[in-house]
This record gives C-alpha cells, sequence and structure tokens, in this order.
C-alpha cells in the first residue's frame, strides 16, 4: 500500500499572506478614518442647521428679539450634541470647541470641525452657513459669520 499524505501550508506560505493582509489594512485604514472624520462634520452641521429653526421659535416666543437664545435649553443642548460629536472631551480651540453668541438683533453659532483642524462651520441669523477658520472660544466674538 501506498501512503499518500496531504500537505498543508508552508510557513512561508502563511507569512506571504499575513504579510498581502497587514498590507491591504494599512492602506484601507486611513481611508476609515477620513471617512468618520467626514461624517462627524456632517452631523455637526446638521446640528447646527437646527439652532437656526430653534433661535426662529425662540425669537416668536420672546417678542422678535434674540437675546438670551443662547441660553435656551434646546439651544445649549444642540450645541452640546455638537460640539461632544467632534470631541468628546472639549478642549479651547481645538476640535469640538464652538460657541452661540446672541444679541437682540444677531446671533451666530460655529464649531470647530474634525476632517480640518483649520476650519469651522458656521451658522447665523441671516441664513449664511459656511466654512469659516477655525475659532477660539475664549476670543472669537461673532455675531455674524464672516
Amino acid at each position: 500500500m501506498k501512503n499518500t499524505y496531504k500537505r498543508g501550508f508552508t510557513l512561508i506560505e502563511l507569512l506571504v499572506v499575513i504579510a498581502i493582509i497587514g498590507a491591504l489594512t494599512s492602506i484601507v485604514l486611513p481611508s476609515l478614518n477620513a471617512a468618520r472624520d467626514k461624517g462627524i462634520d456632517a452631523a455637526v452641521k446638521s446640528n447646527l442647521s437646527g439652532i437656526r429653526d430653534q433661535m426662529a421659535i425662540f425669537r416668536d416666543n420672546t417678542g422678535n428679539a434674540y437675546t438670551g437664545g443662547c441660553a435656551d435649553p434646546n439651544i445649549t443642548n444642540t450645541m452640546a450634541v455638537a460640539t461632544s460629536t467632534v470631541a468628546p472631551t472639549q478642549t479651547i480651540g481645538g476640535f469640538g470647541d464652538g460657541e452661540c453668541i446672541a444679541t437682540a438683533t444677531e446671533w451666530s453659532a460655529w464649531v470647530n470641525l474634525k476632517a480640518s483642524s483649520t476650519t469651522a462651520w458656521c451658522v447665523d441669523a441671516q441664513g449664511n452657513s459656511s466654512v469659516i477658520a477655525a475659532q477660539n472660544s475664549s476670543t472669537a466674538n461673532l455675531t455674524v459669520c464672516p
């Protein structure tokens, strides 16, 4: 009788497969991180656009003035969600730093974005929604998006 043995994979073949999988992983993961950051920024933009509607309701309820609108619980909660979406621990001037400022006739809200460390998203009472230079909540005093 002739014994035939089935051969398995050699160590070299297994190492080659592992190396190929590692190379593919190193190519794909940075793309996924960039896509995740863009998704986070889209959520921030959506939250800030919701503030526009909330400010309009606040203004109607308070006799056509925005004063105190940024202290309204609906607006503070939306700002908190927008900033915590970007950075769970907020740092002044960093990712997720944001601010809402309201006067009697104007208001604006902005949050620094994650996909680009040099930009922020800003919305205001005039209907502007735009990318602006990254801001610092301790020094910024925007009532209108530039």
